[in-house]
C-alpha cells in the first residue's frame, strides 16, 4: 500500500493550513475579508499619524493660530456610521458563516467518537463494530511518522462524501479537533455534540485534543486517514472487533 500525502504543519509555516473542508475554507474566507477591513483602518490612521509627525515636528515653524471649535455634525455623523458599516460588513460574514456550520445536511455516514483519558474511541454504529485510538511510543515510530501525532488506529472516513462525527466523553472533557477540518468539538461527560465532516482530498490529516484533561492531555492525538469511496467500504465490510486494516 502506498501512503497518502500527510498534512500537518511545517517549520517556519506563518500561514494557515490548505482549507481540507468547507468549514475551513469558510473561516478562512471570513478572516481573509476581516483583515482587508483593518488594513485598510491601519493604513488611514498610519497616515493620519505620519502626516501629524511631519507638520507638527520641532522645526517646522508653524506659528500658532487661535481655532474656535464649535459643533461639526458631519464629522460626528461620518466617525460613527464608518464603524458602523465596518462591523456590519464583518458581522454579515461571520453570521452567514455561522449558521452555515449548523445547516442540516443528510450525512452518507454517521461516527462516534468519545473521548477518554488518554485516547479515543470510535463506533460505527451502522456495522456495531468500535477500536481505540491510541498514541504510538516514540520507540515504535517508522521513518516519516510525527512524533506525538501518530496513532496505532486511524479514523477512516470517505473522501468527497458527507459525514457527521457524534462526540463524547467517558470521563472528563475533552475536544475533538482538526486544524485542516476548521473542527474543534468538545466532548462532555454526559452529552453529546456533533460536527460535519466533509473532506476535499484523500490524505492523513493529524489533530489533537484541545481541552486540558489531566496529565496525557499532550499524549491524546487524532490521525484521520481520508480514502476513495470504494476503499471505505472494503474497510468497514473487512472491519472486525478491534481489528484495523489500512486501506
Amino acid at each position: 500500500m502506498v501512503e497518502p500525502n500527510k498534512i500537518y504543519a511545517v517549520v517556519n509555516q506563518m500561514g494557515f493550513f490548505y482549507p481540507y473542508s468547507p468549514i475551513l475554507e469558510g473561516i478562512l474566507n471570513v478572516h481573509h475579508d476581516a483583515f482587508a477591513y483593518l488594513l485598510i483602518i491601519l493604513t488611514f490612521i498610519t497616515f493620519l499619524l505620519v502626516r501629524t509627525l511631519y507638520l507638527f515636528r520641532w522645526n517646522a515653524f508653524i506659528s500658532p493660530v487661535l481655532i474656535h471649535h464649535r459643533e461639526q455634525m458631519y464629522l460626528e455623523v461620518a466617525w460613527t456610521l464608518l464603524p458602523t458599516v465596518v462591523l456590519i460588513f464583518i458581522g454579515v460574514g461571520s453570521i452567514a458563516l455561522l449558521y452555515s456550520l449548523e445547516e442540516p445536511i443528510e450525512p452518507f455516514f454517521t461516527h462516534h467518537a468519545v473521548g477518554h483519558q488518554w485516547y479515543w474511541s470510535y463506533y460505527h454504529p451502522a456495522f456495531y463494530n468500535s477500536f481505540d485510538s491510541c498514541i504510538v511510543n516514540e520507540l515504535d515510530l517508522h521513518m516519516g511518522d510525527v512524533r506525538l501525532l501518530e496513532v496505532d488506529n486511524r479514523f477512516v472516513i470517505p473522501v468527497g462524501l458527507h459525514g457527521r462525527l457524534l462526540i463524547s466523553s467517558g470521563d472528563v472533557l475533552h475536544s475533538w479537533a482538526m486544524p485542516s477540518f476548521g473542527i474543534k468539538v468538545d466532548a462532555c461527560p454526559g452529552r453529546m455534540n456533533q460536527s460535519h465532516l466533509f473532506c476535499k482530498l484523500t490524505g492523513i490529516y493529524h489533530g489533537q485534543c484541545s481541552e486540558i484533561c489531566g496529565v496525557g492531555h499532550a499524549f491524546m492525538p487524532i490521525v484521520v486517514q481520508s480514502v476513495e469511496s470504494f476503499s471505505f467500504i472494503k474497510y468497514l465490510a473487512s472491519f472486525k472487533g478491534l481489528s484495523f486494516i489500512y486501506i
